[in-house]
């Protein structure tokens, strides 16, 4: 039996205020990365949209948080399977300033089940997605130990 790899290419939006990183939580609607593990707000970029549009859809319907700047940092690779797809994911990192205010969830159907700003300093690799951990090391964010990028997906 052949596999047959998907590409996936992401976008994902780093936002930081006061030692917090703005993360939401996988449902088991999620595509790539494992429920339950805390992610990155962003998601797949659909064919003509720019990464920017793509920020702008996913951190409103993720967060409902609206985008105001977006830096290009880091692009990385993961490898992953998940629900019988094996996957090939690009994820375009962006440094973000979003116009303040509560995060809430817009979209309940979808790979998001919650939103938070989440403290620097306790969080865990464990509770963490890959693309997560990487994030955390552009930034330069300490937390359990070295964070070298993982490229791998689980």
């Amino acid at each position: 039996m052949e596999s047959h790899v998907r590409p996936r290419v992401s976008a994902y939006a780093i936002a930081t205020v006061q030692e917090q990183l703005l993360l939401t939580r996988l449902s088991a609607a999620s595509p790539v990365f494992e429920p339950g593990l805390w992610h990155l707000p962003g998601g797949g970029i659909d064919p003509g949209e720019q990464p920017r549009e793509t920020l702008e859809r996913e951190l409103y319907e993720e967060t409902g948080l609206e985008l105001l700047d977006a830096r290009l940092v880091d692009a990385r690779a993961y490898t992953a399977h998940r629900l019988g797809i094996d996957w090939n994911l690009v994820g375009l990192f962006y440094r973000v300033e979003l116009r303040p205010g509560p995060p809430t969830v817009t979209r309940t159907d979808d790979s998001t089940s919650a939103v938070a700003w989440m403290p620097l300093a306790g969080l865990d690799d464990s509770m963490l997605s890959p693309a997560t951990i990487d994030a955390l090391g552009m930034i330069g964010a300490q937390g359990d130990g070295q964070r070298p990028g993982t490229g791998a997906g689980r």
